[in-house]
C-alpha cells in the first residue's frame, strides 16, 4: 500500500518513494494549450499549489526523468511530451519562507532565495557560449561574504535585476528559452504590511517581478501562485499576455484541490469508503470555477489518521495550520449588522457580498466590506452563486471551517467580556451563591452584546456546545477554581464541573438548547438529566459539602437559569 505525501511538495520523491500521489498533469496540457506568456493562480493555502509548481518543474526542466511521468495522464500526450518535457531550462522560487520583521532581513531572505537557485546553474562559470562580463554577472548573483555572517552579498540594483540577469545567462547558455515558475509570490506582500515596511517591499517586488515578465526576450512563460492577486500594486503593470485564474474562474478549477471522484478513489485505495460521508461533511464545500473541491490537506491527514485509529473522528487539520488571524480581526470590525450575517453563516446560511479581487494588502483590513473579500478568497468562505460578475452567494463551505468561526467567536466572546471585569465578577460569584437570577440576567447580557447560534440547520448539539463554550471561557476568569469541561461523573460525562476547595463547594452545569425555543423545558431536562445519571458523585468523592446543580437552556441570544442544591 501506497504511503501518504503529507507535508510533501517534491514531486519526485512523491514519485519515487512510493507515495499516492492525485494525478494533476493535465495542468500541463491546460497550460500549453490555453495559452498565457505569465499565469497566476490563486488559491487559498493548503490547496496543493507547492506541488503542482514542482510538478511543473520536472516535467519541463532540462534533463528530467522522463520516468517520473510515465502512467500519468500526461504521459498519453506523446507529441506534446516529445515537444515540451525536458526541453527548457527552469528557474523555480518559493517566496513563502520570506517573512521578516525588517525589510533589510527580507532582502536578505530574497538574496539567499534567488542565490541558491543560481548556484544550481553553476555550469554557467564555465560555459564558452558567455562573454567575461556576463561572467561577472552571473558572479554577483552567487558572491557570499567570506566571513559567511551576510549571506549572499548582491547589491540592490542586482537583486532588482537578478531574475532578468538569471534568465538572459540561461537563454544564452542554451540557446532556449527559459520556464518562470515563482510559489507563493504575494508572501512578501502580506509580511510587510505586518510589519511596517510594504511601501519599500511593493517597490522591490514591482522592480523584481517587472523586469523579468515584461519585454523579456528570453522568457518562454511564467507562472506564478499566491493567495491573492495584487494588481493595485502595479506588479503587473503592463503584460499584454496576463492569465489570472482565481477561485471564480471555469479554467483550471480542478487542479487545486481534490474532486469528489477523486477522493472516492482515495478512500478506496485505503479501504475506507465508509468514511465519506464524514469526509465530505468535514472537507468538501469549496466551489472553484464550476468544480467542488476537497481541501486535499485535510482529507490525506484523515485518512492517514484512519490508518492508526479506525473509529477516529474527523479533525480540524487546515485549522492547526494557521493562526486564523483573519476571523479574529473580522469580528473585531463587526457591527450589528455583520453579526446577524455571521450567525446566519455559522446556521448554514448564506450572505450576498460584493467581492473585491484586486485588493491590496493595505486596504485588506480597512474596511469590513473587503473583509467579506479576504475571508472568500483565503477558503474561509466559498460560493453557492452569484447575482452579477462582482456579486456572490457566500457561505461557510464545511464543518471543519464553522469549527473555526466558532471558535473565534467563543475567543472573540471572552475578549469583549473580559473588558467589564466587575460584570465577570459577579457572574462567578453568582454561581457559588446559587443565584440563578443574576446568571439569567449576567448571560443574557453577554449573549445580546455578541453573537448567537441561530435556530436553523446546525444540529442540536453543535448548538448546545456553542454555549458551553462560552460559559466555560467565563467561569475560566476564577483561576483559584477548579473548572473542567466533559467531566466523567457518575454513569456519564457532566457538560461543566466545578470545585471551589476553599468553600468547599461543587458545581455541576448542564447546557440545553431546545428547539422550540421553551427555555423552561430546557432548564428542567437539564436537571433531570444532572440527577438520572448522578453527575454530584464525583463531587461528593472530593469532598465538597454543598453542590448546585445548574440547568442552562439557551435560544439564540436569550437564556433561563434554574438551580437545584443538594
Amino acid at each position: 500500500m501506497k504511503k501518504l505525501p503529507i507535508g510533501i511538495e517534491n514531486f519526485a520523491e512523491i514519485r519515487t518513494e512510493g507515495f499516492y500521489y492525485v494525478d494533476k498533469t493535465p495542468l500541463i496540457w491546460e497550460l500549453l494549450n490555453n495559452w498565457g506568456k505569465v499565469n497566476l493562480f490563486t488559491r487559498p493555502r493548503r490547496f496543493g499549489k507547492s506541488l503542482n509548481m514542482n510538478m511543473l518543474k520536472y516535467f519541463f526542466e532540462l534533463g528530467t526523468n522522463n520516468a517520473l511521468f510515465q502512467g500519468l495522464a500526461i504521459s498519453r500526450e506523446k507529441e506534446l511530451c516529445k515537444k515540451y518535457m525536458g526541453q527548457f531550462p527552469v528557474i523555480s522560487l518559493t517566496l513563502k519562507g520570506v517573512n521578516s520583521r525588517t525589510f533589510e532581513d527580507a532582502k536578505a531572505m530574497l538574496r539567499s532565495i534567488i542565490g541558491r537557485e543560481a548556484l544550481r546553474f553553476s555550469f554557467l562559470h564555465d560555459s564558452d557560449r558567455l562573454t567575461a562580463e556576463e561572467k561577472k554577472q552571473y558572479e554577483q548573483l552567487i558572491k557570499i561574504d567570506s566571513t559567511n555572517q551576510q549571506g549572499f552579498l548582491m547589491p540592490n540594483e542586482v537583486l532588482e535585476n537578478s531574475l532578468l540577469i538569471l534568465s538572459g545567462l540561461l537563454h544564452k547558455h542554451y540557446g532556449q528559452k527559459m520556464i518562470l515558475l515563482i510559489d507563493e509570490y504575494d508572501v512578501p506582500l502580506d509580511k510587510a504590511e505586518q510589519a511596517g515596511y510594504y511601501d519599500e517591499m511593493v517597490n522591490l517586488m514591482r522592480n523584481l517581478l517587472g523586469q523579468v515578465l515584461k519585454t523579456n526576450d528570453s522568457l518562454y512563460f511564467a507562472v506564478l501562485t499566491g493567495c491573492l492577486r495584487i494588481a493595485k500594486e502595479s506588479i503587473f503593470t503592463g503584460l499584454n499576455n496576463f492569465n489570472v485564474m482565481s477561485i471564480t474562474d471555469v479554467p483550471y478549477d480542478e487542479y487545486f484541490g481534490f474532486s469528489d471522484q477523486e477522493v472516492c478513489e482515495l478512500l478506496e485505495y485505503y479501504g475506507i469508503s465508509e468514511k465519506y460521508n464524514q469526509v465530505k461533511e468535514w472537507y468538501d464545500g469549496y466551489r472553484f470555477g464550476n468544480t467542488d473541491i476537497y481541501c486535499p490537506w485535510d482529507v490525506i491527514n484523515y485518512v492517514k489518521l484512519v490508518q492508526f485509529e479506525p473509529d477516529a473522528v474527523p479533525r480540524a487539520f487546515w485549522m492547526n495550520t494557521s493562526g486564523n488571524d483573519i476571523i479574529h480581526r473580522f469580528l473585531q470590525k463587526a457591527n450589528m449588522t455583520t453579526r446577524r450575517e455571521i450567525e446566519r453563516l455559522i446556521s448554514g446560511e448564506y450572505v450576498v457580498k460584493r467581492i473585491y479581487q484586486e485588493l491590496t494588502y493595505r486596504e485588506l483590513y480597512k474596511t469590513i466590506d473587503h473583509l467579506w473579500s479576504v475571508l472568500f478568497t483565503t477558503g474561509y468562505l466559498t460560493q453557492r452563486g452569484k447575482v452579477d460578475e462582482e456579486t456572490y452567494l457566500l457561505s461557510i463551505p464545511n464543518l471543519e471551517i464553522r469549527k473555526i468561526f466558532i471558535e473565534q467567536i467563543r475567543d472573540w466572546i471572552q475578549e469583549v467580556v473580559r473588558k467589564d471585569m466587575p460584570a465577570l465578577d459577579m457572574f462567578c460569584e453568582a454561581f457559588a451563591r446559587g443565584d440563578a437570577e443574576t446568571i439569567e440576567q449576567q448571560f443574557n447580557t453577554f449573549l445580546h452584546k455578541t453573537i448567537s447560534i441561530r435556530d436553523t440547520s446546525v444540529r442540536k448539539d453543535k448548538k448546545e456546545n456553542f454555549y458551553h463554550g462560552i460559559l466555560l471561557g467565563l467561569l475560566s476568569h476564577r483561576e483559584d477554581w477548579i473548572i473542567e469541561s466533559n467531566a466523567e461523573s457518575g454513569d456519564g460525562y457532566s457538560d461543566i464541573l466545578v470545585e471551589i476547595e476553599e468553600k468547599n463547594i461543587g458545581i455541576i452545569i448542564e447546557v440545553k438548547y431546545p428547539d422550540n425555543g421553551n427555555l423552561e423545558t430546557g432548564c428542567k431536562n437539564a436537571l433531570a438529566q444532572i440527577q438520572k445519571n448522578n453527575y454530584q458523585e464525583r463531587l461528593v468523592e472530593d469532598g465538597m459539602e454543598i453542590i448546585l446543580h445548574y440547568g442552562i437552556a439557551c435560544w439564540k441570544k436569550k437564556c433561563k437559569v434554574e438551580v437545584y442544591a443538594v
